[in-house]
């Protein structure tokens, strides 16, 4: 199974593989990550097309929509695949009119996960990450309290694995004196890379580092480099803007999102792209 997926294999603890290529299912939900999508029919059809795609890696979260996304995935997907892993997060609610509003209480952070396992139509929750910063940013607040809540709903059983979103290192240290982290998913790209040390500490550990965002942040100069690079290998900027994000580390892997089927596949054949050694080397220079 796992040298068919796309991107290949990444197992990082005991049952849990994923597809080094996943799906970021936040563009399901409506403008702003609000509300229903646009058209639910082609969205249903997205998620069956990832499945069918090879795609065994799918990144949600009940805060999405809120609860539409969850809901998308449950309608299309369920029951679903033996391999199939759905990693959620929890850390924040959505106000009446689509604002993002952090909620870290423990007790809540706990209501939270509760809320996926009913919308997913779940038992046990693969993996839950715990977002603690914005989606851009960083805080170098304790997380201690928080994650010792997530921990326990492990103990209960209620989730398998454990994950962190928007954190530090330092944060990484924290988590990990209270339970295994299996999964960092913070913000990186060929145009932003403050994170390179955590990708490699995560290459060192075995912990999966998703990228969010992965085709963000280029200045006119960076993209008129990631196109000429592209022009030179026949392949679009965005494939090969992802193909060099899988080739940066062994753990990393990546969930971008889209709601249309056209654009799922350009992505998912970014995972068979190999870039040549000359290109990745002009690559590496754009860093900023």
């Amino acid at each position: 199974m796992s040298e068919n997926l796309p991107g290949g294999a990444l197992t990082v603890a005991d049952g849990l593989t994923l597809s080094r290529m996943g799906f970021g299912a936040m563009q399901l939900a409506g403008p702003g990550v609000f509300g229903p999508p646009r058209d639910r029919e082609q969205a249903l059809a997205v998620l069956r097309e990832a499945v069918d795609l090879g795609v065994r890696h799918i990144d949600t979260s009940d805060f999405y929509g809120p609860r539409v996304v969850n809901e998308l995935i449950r309608e299309a997907l369920h029951p679903y695949p033996d391999d199939l892993h759905l990693v959620t997060k929890v850390g924040a609610r959505r106000g009446d009119d689509g604002s993002w509003i952090m909620s870290l209480a423990p007790d809540d952070l706990k209501a939270q996960v509760r809320e996926n396992l009913q919308h997913l139509g779940l038992d046990v929750l693969d993996v839950v990450n715990l977002r603690v910063g914005a989606t851009e940013t960083t805080t170098d607040a304790p997380l201690t309290e928080q994650f010792a809540a997530l921990a326990e709903l492990r103990q209960e059983g209620l989730i398998r694995h454990l994950g962190l979103s928007n954190v530090t290192l330092d944060q990484l240290t924290e988590a990990q004196a209270i339970a295994p982290v299996v999964t960092v998913q913070n913000l990186y790209n060929l145009a932003n890379r403050r994170d390179d040390a955590l990708v490699d500490r995560c290459a060192a550990e075995n912990i999966a580092f998703a990228s969010f965002f992965p085709l963000g942040g280029f200045t006119p100069l960076q993209s008129g480099t990631l196109d000429d690079v592209a022009a030179r290998l026949g392949a679009s900027p965005q494939k090969v803007a992802l193909a060099w994000l899988l080739q940066r580390s062994p753990t990393t892997v990546l969930i971008p999102g889209t709601s249309s089927v056209a654009h799922l596949r350009e992505n998912v054949a970014a995972a068979d792209l190999k870039l040549p050694a000359d290109a990745i080397e002009e690559l590496d220079a754009l860093a900023s």
